[in-house]
């Protein structure tokens, strides 16, 4: 196993123009270009420094530390972090994907947003340097991952690998952790409000005054897991027997509404699934003429809409977190209330909807929750956002043209200042 240490003893302090050098021969080792070398920035000292907006993917900076160290959108997917310091380190919108981080500290540290898909959190095996003798005098020690205190809100740590990590108080707010691996971490205490665990291993976890209210825990066994005192109001487990019981039907009725969008009205009908659980539905909505239909209150986490169209639909109040309706046609769409948290809506029509001459319907998401929403390239003219929650969206290249904002929070939102 690979041995390494995370101290400070023993590091070498590179200067900002020393780091900025190796960084840029890296990039240019990456693009196939001529003077390019893969960057090896293990047992170094690099707290503090400026590393915003590099490219450091499948670099090495085992070791190395790099406390307090600004990072903000750095790739770093493959990096390997084994051991390094990285407390109160600035990764937000960070790319750290299949990033290796056993043994890493990261207490303190801020990822919202970033991408840690199939990151690795697990136990590793440091090297302490002697008081006195440094790195002449080494004694190895089994460390756990320790992420405690870091915020991971926003982040999308699908396929994580955090077994026996350390995760106390930190913050998963509305992240995704769709099938990662928890077994034996120590969540205690953690914020996991409204995050996605679809299929996650939480066996032997430790969950005891953790805040998992309004968390997706679809495919989560939380037999073994310690959750005294933990807050579990408005979990969402599996679909009940009755919702997929009627899946069929509800698959006619969709179809039905298909068909009155595609003869003009003369068979079908437009399909009413208010208040109904559609999950069962899967990815058989996708790229269907819905026209019209209600949807009020409905429940269609994780599903797949790319494409549908969903024109003067109403979505009122219904619980869409993480759907996908990447190009999908919402004009003139009733969205009021409705929840789109982490959703994908890159490419989607948001616009108003012509009706008759003279006569036409906006798009409306008062009230939405659109936390961390993909928006890119979506046309949102004319759309009607007052009061919705936009925090941490990314609206880069949308049409916002005469879209109102009024009340809305736009905190760390990204691209509304064509707004």
């Amino acid at each position: 196993m690979v041995t390494l240490s995370a101290s400070v003893a023993g590091r070498r302090r590179l200067t900002q123009p020393e780091l900025d050098m190796i960084v840029t021969a890296h990039e240019r080792f990456l693009g196939g270009k001529p003077g390019g070398k893969r960057a090896s920035l293990r047992f170094v000292n690099l707290s503090g420094l400026e590393l915003s907006g590099r490219n450091l993917s499948d670099a090495d900076l085992s070791a190395s530390v790099l406390d307090g160290t600004r990072m903000i959108r750095t790739r770093l997917d493959r990096a390997s972090l084994f051991g390094s310091d990285l407390r109160k380190a600035i990764l937000v919108q960070a790319s750290l994907v299949r990033a290796d981080l056993r043994g890493a500290c990261l207490r303190g540290a801020n990822l919202t947003q970033a991408d840690l898909t199939k990151a690795d959190f697990r136990e590793g095996q440091v090297a302490i340097p002697h008081p006195t003798k440094g790195l002449n005098g080494l004694r190895q020690e089994a460390r756990m991952g320790d992420v405690d205190g870091a915020t991971f809100a926003g982040a999308t740590l699908d396929g994580s690998q955090f077994n026996g990590a350390s995760a106390f108080a930190s913050d998963f707010t509305d992240c995704s952790l769709r099938g990662a691996i928890m077994t034996g971490a120590n969540l205690k205490e953690a914020n996991l409000s409204g995050a996605n665990l679809e299929g996650a291993s939480i066996g032997g976890a430790n969950l005891e005054n953790a805040d998992l209210s309004g968390a997706v825990l679809t495919g989560v066994d939380t037999a073994t897991a310690r959750v005294s005192g933990a807050k579990l109001a408005g979990v969402l487990r599996e679909p009940t027997a009755a919702a997929v019981a009627v899946a069929a039907e509800m698959l006619g009725m969709a179809k039905a509404n298909h068909a009155w969008c595609e003869t003009g009205g003369q068979t079908g009908r437009p399909a009413k699934f208010d208040t109904a659980d559609l999950r069962p539905l899967g990815d058989a909505l996708k790229g269907m003429r819905l026209t019209a239909m209600s949807a009020k209150g409905a429940c269609m986490v994780g599903m797949n809409l790319a494409g549908a169209q969903l024109q003067g639909a109403n979505l009122e109040g219904a619980d869409m977190r993480g759907v996908n309706l990447q190009r999908a046609d919402l004009r003139g769409a009733r969205l009021v209330g409705a929840n789109l948290t982490k959703a994908d809506l890159r490419g989607a029509h948001l616009a108003v909807l012509p009706l008759a001459p003279g006569r036409s319907n906006p798009a409306s998401l008062s009230g939405a929750k659109l936390r961390y929403v993909h928006a890119q390239t979506a046309d949102l003219s004319s759309a009607i956002l007052d009061g919705a929650d936009l925090r941490g969206a990314d609206l880069t290249g949308a049409n916002l043209l005469s879209a109102s904002f009024r009340d809305a929070e736009i905190s760390s939102a990204i691209g509304l200042d064509a707004a």
